[in-house]
This record gives C-alpha cells, sequence and structure tokens, in this order.
C-alpha cells in the first residue's frame, strides 16, 4: 500500500463522519440517514469506476459526492413523509 492510500483512507472516514454527524440536529434525521447510505454507495461506485490505479481517490471522490447527495435527497423525503 503506498503513503497515498494510508493517508485517503483514513480521510474518507473523517470525511464520512462529518457528513453523518449531522444526525444531532432536530428535525433532519433524514439528512444523517441518507448521507451515510449516499457516502457508503458513493465509494464503493467511485472505487470501481476509478479502476486499478485510482480506487481510493475514487472512493474519496464518489463517498463525497454521494454523502452530500444522499443528504440532500434524505432529508427532503423525510420533510414530505413528515407532512403527510
Amino acid at each position: 500500500m503506498s503513503v497515498k492510500h494510508l493517508f485517503l483512507v483514513p480521510l474518507a472516514a473523517c470525511v464520512a463522519s462529518l457528513i453523518t454527524g449531522c444526525g444531532t440536529l432536530e428535525g433532519h434525521e433524514g439528512a444523517a440517514v441518507g448521507a451515510a447510505a449516499g457516502a457508503t454507495g458513493g465509494a464503493l461506485i467511485g472505487a470501481a469506476a476509478a479502476g486499478s490505479g485510482n480506487r481510493a481517490t475514487g472512493a474519496v471522490i464518489g463517498g463525497a459526492v454521494g454523502g452530500v447527495a444522499g443528504g440532500v435527497a434524505g432529508d427532503q423525503l423525510y420533510d414530505k413523509k413528515k407532512d403527510k
């Protein structure tokens, strides 16, 4: 494992924990669940799409994008469900 991978994997974990750390905000419970699911799915897809030489970079980028997108979608779906 290269030095780059040893740096990027903990960085991805920190980004994911920052994104999902918003679960304590009242009224935004869906955002935490959506961000966690989005970050996980995005990291898996990013690693698979990046190819053998850049899997860690793809996972970090995919996890960050997926976490943000999942957080927004989860928050919107939770608000819709709450309004019914």
